[in-house]
């Protein structure tokens, strides 16, 4: 079995364990499945933990208590070799990760994080990152879509977005699920397409620097995306399909109303097949000037932390979906969107 086939297993095996555990046995399953100084990362407003008890007690116990019957529902499944290591892997040593994309389902029959609960179906949608070392998993990183459970509530902290909003597919092809070993050059033609694909956006990035012009040709784009590309963007923004509507609802206002970008870099990138990812944290930092996601303007620089899911078709990409962790970047900001939440319920005082 190759290393990327053992890595799959491992966390294979690991959510079958942990997705079919008791409450009880959460933190116990965890611990059978992951490294002593097991590191945890996630959206807001949970950030960073290093104990599976931690991570039990303060994220999957309130999880899996408010929606019952909770299912893991994946679309996207594969590993690959990071092409970025960590300061803490070994050079020698191949940094294995394993991507999982898709929601989270059931019954939302409590609160969590004082959402009110709705007693009916809620889609929550995840991309969760392991890394594997000697047939445990030594780090993960769970990105949710928070604003996406808020909606389905009926709570709207943010204004009109400007691409739509529904519960997201899986590719287009449905071969998502990459349970077989696949060619190695596969996944070398993706991430280097990906990779090609990130160093035009910075050569356009630098222009617009140089010219004050924050407009990118379409063609800019078709080198790498094919025309009807699709993206599928965090709630608070939404999906767009076709390079023209993508650069109309999310490229253009993400360009013209953000200043003083700074790519911060990555944790994890790699491919396999056609599919490829990566995570930051924080992946940028930036400033709203005013009119990103209909808010006002700060002065305040804050950190967006993102996670991009790709399918390639071909030299192109087809299909993008993206989670970025929105309610931590208007926390920097100033505004919590929970607790603004909490006081408009009533659960909170203002102050």
């Amino acid at each position: 079995m190759s290393s990327l086939q053992a890595a799959k297993q491992v966390v294979l095996d690991f959510c079958d364990a942990f997705d079919n555990a008791p409450l009880a046995q959460l933190t116990e399953t965890l611990k059978a499945h992951t490294h002593d100084d097991y590191r945890w990362r996630g959206l807001h407003p949970f950030h960073e933990m290093e104990s599976a008890e931690e991570v039990c007690t303060t994220f999957w116990h309130p999880l899996r208590t408010a929606f019952t019957r909770l299912q893991r529902r994946p679309d996207v499944f594969f590993a690959g070799e990071n092409i970025i290591h960590s300061e803490t892997s070994d050079k020698q040593t191949p940094d294995i990760w394993v991507c999982q994309m898709g929601h989270f389902m059931g019954l939302f029959d409590h609160p969590w994080l004082s959402i009110p609960s709705t007693h009916r179906m809620c889609f929550i949608r995840y991309v969760e990152f392991h890394r594997v070392i000697d047939g445990r998993i030594a780090e993960s990183a769970l990105f949710i879509d928070l604003i996406g459970v808020m909606r389905q509530a009926g709570q709207n902290p943010l204004p009109p977005q400007t691409g739509s909003s529904f519960v997201y597919p899986g590719p287009k092809s449905h071969d998502g699920l990459l349970l077989n070993e696949h060619p190695q050059e596969q996944g070398v033609a993706t991430i280097e397409l990906i990779n090609r694909m990130i160093n035009d956006l910075s050569a356009a990035n630098e222009h617009a620097i140089k010219t004050n012009d924050n407009k990118v040709p379409p063609s800019v784009l078709a080198s790498s995306w094919h025309e009807d590309m699709i993206w599928y963007g965090p709630e608070g923004i939404g999906a767009t399909y076709t390079i023209e509507r993508y650069q109309h609802q999310h490229q253009y206002p993400f360009r013209y109303n953000l200043a003083g970008k700074t790519f911060n870099g990555h944790v994890a990138r790699f491919a396999e097949g056609n599919y490829g990812c990566f995570f930051g944290w924080p992946n940028l930092t930036n400033t709203a000037t005013g009119g990103f996601l209909g808010m006002t303007g700060s002065s305040t620089p804050a950190d967006m932390r993102v996670v991009d899911v790709y399918r390639r078709d071909g030299d192109k990409l087809a299909e993008n979906w993206v989670i970025i962790d929105l309610p931590h970047w208007l926390a920097m900001q100033g505004l919590d969107v929970l607790e603004r939440m909490r006081q408009l319920l009533g659960l909170e005082e203002f102050s």
